[in-house]
């Protein structure tokens, strides 16, 4: 099969990260090599010509146990020990190999031979290792000792052709000198621009990897070109089997919007900034989804490739229903104020007047009667305004620092001592101290309503768990401002919430339970916005409850004002 264009491949390790030059070591340990080859040449040359000229080959023989024996110390300083040799250390190596070449010269004649040009290796090879000083140092020692062996073997002066080699000597030992010091320079960047590519891509490999957005890369032909692991998880898609591989009828089952926002981009060039979609699992659960998309074009590539970035935005869809729950609240709580105290002065005068009916000496045992009931029903209708009074005067009027879990055990020991509390209800708390700043009324107000709520819906034994903890970071649902933040969670094993009231929860008047006002739970919904935070609610038929409520841990001036 073969890889689209578009396909994000990983660059040519053979030609990223590696200098233009060999490196210092590569070099030595050519030197080296070339040194014993040479070295072993000597000693054959000696051992042909020792009965002819004992005396030079026995001088050629010691030059080159010594060449051998300092060549071992330096491989083994070198690669053994892992050092990086320094100039001086280089300057006895090139010592040594000049010293090599020079005895060469010397056993076969410099007029007759092609040997001289090995000085201009070794000049060469040291003027690449060294800078251009200790480099110049061992063109002079080269030409001082072509020189000397000259004069040494010479009767008379040197001729045009050996000046003209030394000449030679020094004008390579110039150019590789100027040569190697802008390689090395242009190596160095080279390098230095390597790492630093390395470097951001390992940062951008790990953004996309831990980022909480996913990431997918479509090319012009609509193969997937790159997808991250949130994008895999988001789609439900095994990204690493569909990399080069056509994508789009997969992406058309899983969200058409994001289908869409891509074949727009192939085909028109069309990007999106700010969209919203829908995804559908195969396993049938379905969330939102916020989307952008920008488009690029590679070359020798007819139609533009596609990048989309697309986010679950299921908890800040949930915080922005919370939001206009509360509004409506609001407007309600005001509205409940004002009936309440409308209602309550002719109820309480319709009251007083049956009562009076109902002493007359002319009223019989139905009249009477029926003024019992009147007031039984006024009594009735007086505790619901009530109970409308307390929910339209929701305020954090208090707000200090306090200990939610001891707050919590209060209101746990209040609510086992309650008439309506089972003998089979096994409330427990979980946690320990966590404080953040709150009214302690309305917080015991919270935790008594969820409690008494979960034991008197429950139709046989029930447990609730009422646990505190302190959370930051990715615990917080999206969509709010809170970054330090207190969870308040009580979970039951009770019958759950039916599907008919599961949405209007926390509207008023709306109760589960026969004979119930409704206006529990929209007290504590009232109470958590008091405290700028957000209560969350997860429930199914027969699969319990969980109520999760998110406080800031400490509350602003301005939101405390």
């Amino acid at each position: 099969m073969n890889t689209p264009s578009s396909h994000v491949t990983m660059p040519d390790r053979r030609r990223v990260g590696r200098s233009t030059l060999p490196d210092q070591r590569t070099l030595l340990s050519w030197l080296f090599v070339g040194r014993l080859v040479l070295a072993v040449g000597i000693l054959l040359g000696a051992g042909l010509v020792w009965t002819e000229r004992p005396r030079e080959s026995f001088l050629v023989t010691v030059s080159v146990v010594v060449a051998l024996v300092i060549t071992g110390y330096g491989a083994w300083h070198v690669f053994l020990r892992s050092r990086t040799p320094g100039n001086g250390f280089l300057m006895v190596q090139a010592l040594v190999d000049l010293g090599v070449v020079t005895t060469i010269v010397h056993f076969v004649g410099q007029p007759q031979s092609a040997f001289p040009a090995l000085y201009v290796l070794a000049v060469a090879a040291y003027a690449l290792l060294m800078p251009p000083a200790w480099g110049a140092l061992t063109a002079i020692c080269a030409s001082a000792l072509f020189l000397g062996d000259a004069f040494i073997t010479r009767a008379g002066a040197p001729d045009t052709a050996f000046w003209a080699q030394v000449v030679v000597f020094n004008v390579v030992f110039a150019i590789v000198a100027v040569l190697g010091h802008r390689l090395r320079e242009a190596g160095m960047e080279q390098e230095t621009l390597a790492t630093e590519l390395k470097r951001v891509r390992l940062e951008a490999d790990d953004i996309l990897r831990n980022i909480r957005s996913g990431v997918l890369t479509v090319d012009g032909v609509g193969r997937l070109a790159f997808i991250n692991p949130t994008g895999q998880r988001l789609l439900d898609l095994d990204g690493d089997g569909l990399i080069g591989m056509p994508v789009l009828d997969q992406l058309k089952g899983r969200s058409t919007e994001l289908w869409a926002a891509v074949v727009a981009g192939i085909r028109n060039g069309r990007k999106i900034s700010r969209g919203e979609g829908m995804v559908t699992h195969q396993g049938g659960r379905i969330f939102p989804i916020g989307l952008s998309t920008t488009t690029f074009r590679q070359e020798a590539q007819e139609a533009p490739s596609v990048t989309a970035i697309f986010t679950d935005i299921s908890d800040l869809k949930e915080v922005q229903e919370l939001q206009a729950r509360a509004e409506r609240l609001e407007s309600v709580a005001a509205l409940s104020a004002s009936l309440a105290h409308e209602i309550r002065n002719p109820l309480a005068s319709i009251r007083s007047s049956v009562e009076q009916l109902a002493r007359s000496k002319h009223a019989d045992d139905d009249e009477r009667f029926l003024a019992g009931l009147i007031v039984r029903e006024s009594d009735r209708l007086s505790r619901l305004l009530s109970e409308f009074l307390d929910f339209a005067r929701v305020r954090a009027t208090h707000l200090v620092p306090i200990d939610l879990h001891a707050v919590t055990v209060a209101a746990v020991r209040l609510i086992r001592a309650h008439p309506d509390c089972r003998a089979d209800a096994a409330i427990t708390v979980e946690g320990g101290r966590t404080i953040l700043d709150g009214d302690e009324d309305l917080l015991h107000r919270v935790i008594a309503n969820l409690v008494l709520n979960a034991v008197q819906n429950a139709r046989g034994p029930i447990r609730i768990v009422v646990s505190v903890t302190a959370v930051q970071g990715a615990e917080i649902p999206h969509g709010t401002n809170l970054e330090h933040a207190v969870r308040l969670q009580v979970r039951d094993d009770g019958p759950g919430i039916p599907a008919d009231i599961r949405e209007r929860l926390f509207d008023p008047f709306v109760s589960g339970r026969p004979g119930g006002s409704g206006l529990g739970l929209a007290i504590v919904q009232r109470a958590v916005q008091a405290h700028r935070g957000l209560v969350l609610v997860d429930s199914g038929p027969g699969g319990g409850t969980t109520f999760t409520i998110f406080l800031p841990a400490k509350m602003m001036a301005e939101d405390a004002a």
